[in-house]
């Protein structure tokens, strides 16, 4: 994957589940794609850092 979801603002924390995870909401076929390495780049990729989400909640 050319991403680092690491880098990415929708990569957060679940606090329920104790990990990080994508907050998007997959339909059934973009999970699947996903979970199989199948995407080339990921659609919603938004690229940010700690700086920019604490700026946003600023």
């Amino acid at each position: 994957m050319a991403e680092n979801c690491e880098m990415c603002l929708n990569y957060e924390y679940d606090e329920d589940y104790d990990c990080y995870r994508c907050a998007v909401d997959l339909d059934e076929d973009e999970a699947e794609r996903f979970m199989t390495g199948r995407f080339s780049h990921c659609p919603f990729y938004t690229p940010g850092d700690e700086y920019t989400i604490v700026r946003k909640q600023n």
